[in-house]
């Protein structure tokens, strides 16, 4: 029974040293002090730290992706809410084909779609650059919202909202006070969710980007094929750490949130 431990515990090891093992090298070798990636680094240095905020293409692109992730997020969570809403509480002709051209974005590869969208949206529409890149990340977070509500809505009973009807309440009081509150961990969890996969986004956003208009990934890309210095590994690092805390930020909203209700 023992040697039966140890050898899960030696398996549940080489499991974390795979899954963590290429992030400990990327945060190690961001303190190079030299001009090149080395691993194990020959020093220790904070340069390549600062020297992301004196580039002004990083800055620019941040700003970029923030704005465009946060914005397309509330369009999208304006738009999936309600889809998810009633593809969960109605049953109406179409509904199966309805939901599969809501989920299509996921299912379709993202070079495939992003190219469609540059073809339509840019070239035929003629749509300036910042609105057409601000509806393909929607358009990408779309799926996630509405995924994740319709399955925080799958474990709501609709009589609890049946007897705020009966009550007086009307429908859009209803909604707002009885369905959204029972709800709101599958929203922030959906918004979370479709937040990172837009400022993660390579495939959309190549194709929707132009001149004087990048994005945060993108930009790493653009660094990287012409420099090979411990910058991106630095940028990987805050960006890790930025993942960190605001999943435990999440985490203690609702922690709090579920305590409040006790």
């Amino acid at each position: 029974m023992k040697e039966k431990n140890r050898g899960l515990g030696l398996f549940t090891l080489l499991i974390y040293l795979f899954l963590l093992g290429p992030l400990i090298i990327i945060a190690v070798a961001s303190f190079e002090p030299g001009s090149a990636l080395k691993f194990p680094p020959q020093g220790f240095s904070l340069k390549w730290y600062q020297n992301i905020f004196e580039v002004s293409m990083f800055k620019t692109s941040f700003v970029t992706s923030m704005f465009v992730s946060l914005a397309g997020n509330l369009l999208a969570l304006l738009l999936g809410l309600p889809a998810a809403y009633a593809l969960s509480r109605f049953q109406f002709r179409g509904k199966s084909a309805l939901n599969a051209i809501f989920i299509s974005p996921v299912l379709i590869p993202g070079i495939v779609l992003g190219f469609t969208m540059l073809k339509y949206v840019i070239i035929t529409y003629n749509l300036p650059v910042y609105t057409a890149l601000l509806l393909g990340h929607t358009v990408i977070m779309l799926p996630f919202i509405i995924r994740v509500i319709a399955s925080s809505l799958a474990n709501f009973d609709f009589a609890v909202e049946e007897a705020s009807l009966s009550l007086g309440a009307g429908r859009l009081k209803t909604f707002f006070t009885v369905v959204l509150p029972n709800i709101k961990s599958g929203i922030i969890a959906a918004v979370l969710i479709a937040f990172l996969e837009s400022f993660n986004n390579v495939d959309i956003s190549v194709f929707m980007t132009g001149p004087g208009i990048s994005t945060f990934p993108i930009q790493m890309l653009l660094y990287v094929e012409n420099n090979f210095d411990p910058t991106i590994a630095a940028i990987s690092v805050l960006l890790m750490l930025f993942t960190a805390a605001l999943m435990f930020l999440i985490e203690r909203l609702m922690g709090l949130s579920y305590f409040t209700k006790r």
